[in-house]
């Protein structure tokens, strides 16, 4: 399976992103600057790291939206291919429209960098496969504004359209319903603001993260018929 990493101006976890979907969970992962979008053609899956695209400038992820390589992105999403969004990269997925809702300013207005327990309210998408509905799973946050919000009327679409994937089990930054991360209503787009890629190897401090790119890589085995 091949992976883009997108590095934005600004992105700082890209390097984590490709060691953790590339080095330890053995995908083929490349880093793709962000004006490079011709190197996007035959990718099977694109990985949006964390980071301060732009400096956050205007709000975190708004100036990344609206580059060249999010049109690509979006055919790619359009096209059922995986794409996941961590921390900044879920804040550039809701600006562009990917996903619905906002992330704003943690209710406490600092910044947060520990880790979280999270509960996985979804195993049934292609990046949760290899986990148990309901397992608590441990993922280090690192973000100032992962404080998730949507209207009541968006909130109820994703309770009946099953897209919360992952929520907060002690919520740390006042996020609606305690959501750590959603999917758009195919599946294949994914957001959430814990930090997976620094979670796959015991030194870490947790293995839990390895699972989200084994399941996506899997996935992709499945759908290809690819076995090795």
């Amino acid at each position: 399976m091949k992976v883009a990493v997108i590095v934005f101006p600004g992105s700082n976890c890209d390097r984590d992103m490709y060691h953790a979907a590339g080095e330890v969970a053995g995908a083929e992962a490349s880093l793709v600057w962000y004006t490079d979008t011709h190197l996007l053609g035959d990718v099977d899956g694109i990985l949006i790291p964390g980071g301060f695209s732009y400096g956050d400038y205007l709000r975190s992820g708004s100036m990344a939206s609206t580059s060249d390589i999010m049109n690509k992105i979006r055919e790619h999403a359009e096209k059922g291919k995986p794409v996941l969004g961590i921390c900044n990269g879920f804040q550039v997925l809701t600006e562009a429209g990917l996903l619905p809702g906002a992330l704003m300013r943690n209710k406490n207005l600092s910044f947060m960098c520990h880790q979280e327990e999270l509960v996985v309210e979804d195993n049934e998408t292609v990046f949760t496969t290899l986990y148990d509905k309901n397992e608590v799973v441990r993922f280090p946050i690192a973000h100032g504004e992962g404080n998730y919000f949507c209207d009541e009327e968006t909130l109820q679409e994703l309770k009946e359209n099953n897209q919360i994937v992952f929520t907060y089990k002690n919520n740390p930054n006042g996020s609606v319903e305690d959501i750590a991360g959603i999917r758009n209503k195919a599946g294949n787009v994914l957001g959430m603001m814990p930090h997976p890629e620094r979670a796959v190897e015991a030194l870490l401090g947790s293995e839990d993260g390895l699972r989200l790119f084994q399941s996506m890589i899997a996935n992709w085995r499945s759908s290809n018929a690819v076995n090795a």
